[in-house]
């Protein structure tokens, strides 16, 4: 049994936040790549800023193609959005830290900021979040779930 809830009545807001986190993912790699266009893959320089993030032209390459798998799986729907909005939750989560780790080194290679690695700690959180509240399952799971769950 899963260990998160089932048909949520909140789904279709979970997936509309899952899907706006994944535009703004790539409205912020687009933005990043106009911004970069002639400048190094990993460049790193304090100037470089979009949307308050420091970035480079690797960082916008991402962001533009993590937010748009995230808009792919927002339109196929089904379980396949919780899957990956949970995921890349994770990942984005991971990321961020490790930019934080970095951010005042060499191996900074994205170009983190301090504004960027909030950001990109809450997209992730928020992704998270959408992933584990939108899954769907026939009444039966639902039921299961709800029947499994600790009432005080």
């Amino acid at each position: 049994m899963a260990h998160n809830p089932v048909n949520h009545p909140a789904r279709p807001i979970y997936r509309a936040i899952g899907g706006l986190t994944g535009l703004y993912l790539v409205i912020f790699g687009v933005l990043g790549l106009i911004e970069t266009g002639g400048n190094e893959a990993f460049a790193q320089d304090e100037t470089t800023t979009v949307l308050g993030q420091g970035t480079n032209l690797g960082h916008s390459v991402l962001a533009v193609v993590l937010g748009m798998i995230v808009l792919i799986a927002t339109g196929l729907g089904r379980n396949i959005d919780a899957a990956v909005n949970k995921w890349f939750g994770y990942l984005l989560m991971v990321v961020s830290l490790a930019g934080l780790a970095v951010i005042r080194t060499d191996a900074n290679y994205l170009n983190f900021s301090i504004a960027g690695v909030v950001v990109t700690m809450i997209a992730g959180l928020v992704l998270l979040m959408a992933g584990m509240y939108g899954r769907v399952g026939s009444e039966d799971e639902a039921q299961a779930w709800r029947d499994g769950r600790l009432v005080l």
